[in-house]
């Protein structure tokens, strides 16, 4: 599962910086294409960018759907849990282990439907095509404006983010069942950032560096 939450999280991660680098340099274009610098100006304006903006919102969208999916699995989702919290453990541990289910199932169902809208909407040509059988009669699917995509590809990142979505429910649920513990993601914590221990015993007033009071016995009141 190491690779899977790796692949995961590299998956995400890409998409993010890609999608924010090619709207960087599509914004740059734009605004240097404006100046009149010679022969500069002319080449930036053979340079077309129109496919950007298209490119950047699938990259998204792609990037929310698998993102839901590591949200599961590190428990960083908003949910509201104030009465769950409130009941004994026993009740508590089955309405947790119903609302993992349901999100098991709700996540599984969406995946089936995607899937069987992908395959109507080109999928089916595509697989067809590759393995060289007869697409007579199979619709190709459309694609994108800018891009020309097929947008079956686009469109699977629904049946595969909610695919592994409805895996990462179920083994949040099978993880509760053997310890008891969900995943808990501390939205304070930023890596590479560990807080230094103070000892328990700590004066800042005794420090010596000319920033605090020294409140030491044989100086009280004066400065290091």
């Amino acid at each position: 599962m190491k690779f899977l939450d790796h692949l995961e999280e590299w998956f995400v991660t890409f998409l993010m910086g890609a999608a924010t680098l090619v709207i960087f340099v599509a914004v740059l274009h734009r605004y240097a294409a404006g100046w009149p610098i010679p022969r500069v100006q002319d080449w930036l304006l053979t340079l077309n960018f129109g496919w950007a903006q298209e490119l950047t919102i699938i990259m998204f969208v792609w990037m929310c759907k698998f993102g839901a999916a590591y949200g599961v699995r590190t428990g960083i989702h908003v949910g509201v849990d104030v009465l769950i919290n409130r009941l004994d453990e026993k009740t508590r541990g089955k309405f947790i282990i119903f609302g993992l289910c349901a999100g098991a199932v709700f996540t599984g169902i969406v995946a089936a439907l995607a899937t069987n809208f992908v395959w109507e909407n080109g999928a089916h040509h595509a697989w067809a095509g590759w393995l060289g059988m007869p697409v007579d009669g199979i619709p190709e699917g459309p694609t994108t404006p800018d891009l020309e995509w097929p947008t079956w590809m686009v469109y699977s990142a629904v049946p595969l983010g909610s695919s592994l979505m409805c895996f990462r429910f179920l083994q949040v649920m099978v993880s509760f069942v053997r310890t008891g513990e969900l995943p808990h993601h501390d939205h304070g914590h930023v890596d590479g950032l560990e807080a230094e221990a103070l000892p328990v015993d700590f004066d800042p007033y005794a420090m010596k560096d000319n920033l605090h009071p020294d409140e030491t016995p044989d100086n009280k009141g004066g400065t290091p």
